[in-house]
């Protein structure tokens, strides 16, 4: 089983052509939701949490720099922000982020380091 890396490397222990899809998500502080199948359209730069219950949850976009590790044996991604600072990101909205790739960029100045 990999071990979760205790700071950055920016790999983080996966590749872009890895499919997170699924994978439970942590915050530093616990569980907080599930790779949604979006993460894929954003590409390597960004991972989309569905947090909160199945049908009542929220898709939000959290930087991919905000990954720590990635246990594929597990299916868990542990991320380097609590649980309300992946709440307070933005809400990912399929019309807008995959039909417009300056969302994209703009997103980037949005999340900042978070540390």
């Amino acid at each position: 089983m990999t071990q979760y890396r205790a700071q950055h490397v920016p790999t983080a222990g996966h590749t872009p052509d890895d499919d997170l899809t699924g994978y439970q998500v942590d915050a530093t502080d616990g569980h907080i939701g599930k790779v949604s199948k979006y993460s894929r359209d954003l590409g390597p730069r960004f991972l989309v949490v569905h947090t909160g219950l199945w049908v009542l949850g929220t898709d939000v976009v959290v930087p991919a720099d905000a990954v720590m590790g990635i246990d594929h044996d597990a299916r868990i991604v542990q991320l380097s922000r609590t649980k309300a600072q992946v709440k307070s990101a933005p809400v990912f909205d399929a019309d807008t982020y995959l039909g417009d790739p300056r969302h994209r960029d703009q997103l980037g100045g949005r999340h900042g380091s978070g540390h």
